[in-house]
């Protein structure tokens, strides 16, 4: 069992930079995939970004490519991801998630484990 906290979201306006953080508990994470989804109201539950357990490999969704950088610390249990040149279009609550390796990571039903999210929203 593995519990995932999510934290740093916030207001803030177009082109602002925000880092947001996951604290995993319980489970080990060091050898699983971590992801970062979002969510805007009224769509689906987007990809954001990937890393593998090594974190050698990663993966962004064209939307955020270039602007948002995602990491991870095994050792502190945690993954982060740094957002910069933030858009309105950025605006959603944001997942972290966490899975076996392997497969696709941009693959949603790869991840078992979810954080509650964290509100971002980017005003114009």
């Amino acid at each position: 069992q593995v519990q995932l906290v999510e934290s740093g979201g916030g207001l803030v306006q177009a082109g602002d930079s925000l880092r947001l953080s996951c604290a995993a508990s319980g489970r080990s994470i060091s050898s699983s995939d971590m992801g970062w989804f979002r969510q805007a109201p009224g769509k689906d539950r987007e990809f954001v970004a990937a890393i593998r357990w090594t974190g050698g490999n990663t993966d962004y969704a064209d939307s955020v490519k270039g602007r948002f950088t995602i990491s991870r610390d095994n050792a502190k249990k945690t993954v982060s991801l740094q957002m910069l040149s933030l858009k309105p279009e950025d605006t959603a609550v944001y997942y972290c998630a966490t899975g076996r390796t392997g497969g696709l990571l941009r693959l949603r039903d790869k991840y078992d484990y979810w954080g509650q999210g964290t509100q971002v929203t980017v005003s114009s």
